[in-house]
């Protein structure tokens, strides 16, 4: 006569079972989230000094514009003379080298002053960039040309000169 309980054959069978369960996924490889292929690393040079060229105040003052395509133009009281090569108008040309799909934002700083020997200020803004903010790099390298608007006051208070000065642009790798 066979004296074994049925009910305990099947909590020895659904033992076995978990145990098979549990080594089967004790043993499946682990999947997680790939490491990026390199340290993601972004460096910015100044290719080109924005310029604004050869401009002449009358009256009042006014305002002078470079765009991100070098196109120059000017409000109220400035007359631009025709451009030669020592008067070329040109924006600000920086490359930016980073592994193409890098998020990149560009971030203006203030208003910077512009000086010069002879006592005069003229306030620059930073104007937009060709790329847009923010962009996707899209291979190695990008080239950023960013133009700007001088904001020139009468002659008395600007007198002629060369006006130098710097300005702030950050960029911000995402």
């Amino acid at each position: 006569m066979n004296n074994s309980n049925p009910s305990s054959l099947i909590n020895i069978l659904q033992k076995l079972l978990y145990l098979m369960i549990f080594e089967a996924i004790l043993f499946l490889p682990a999947m997680g989230q790939e490491k990026p292929p390199k340290p993601i690393a972004v460096t910015v040079s100044t290719i080109q000094h924005l310029n604004f060229g050869t401009f002449i105040v009358s009256g009042a003052g006014g305002t002078v514009t470079v765009d991100s395509y070098g196109i120059r133009s000017a409000y109220n009281d400035i007359y631009l003379p025709s451009i030669s090569s020592t008067t070329t108008p040109t924006p600000a040309l920086f490359v930016v080298t980073a592994l193409p799909g890098t998020l990149i934002t560009i971030v203006n700083g203030p208003d910077a002053p512009l000086s010069s020997s002879n006592g005069g200020t003229i306030m620059l803004k930073i104007g937009q960039s060709s790329t847009g903010s923010p962009f996707v790099t899209k291979g190695l390298t990008t080239d950023v040309f960013i133009g700007g608007t001088l904001t020139v006051g009468s002659l008395s208070a600007n007198p002629a000169g060369n006006y130098n000065g710097s300005f702030q642009i950050t960029f911000i790798q995402q």
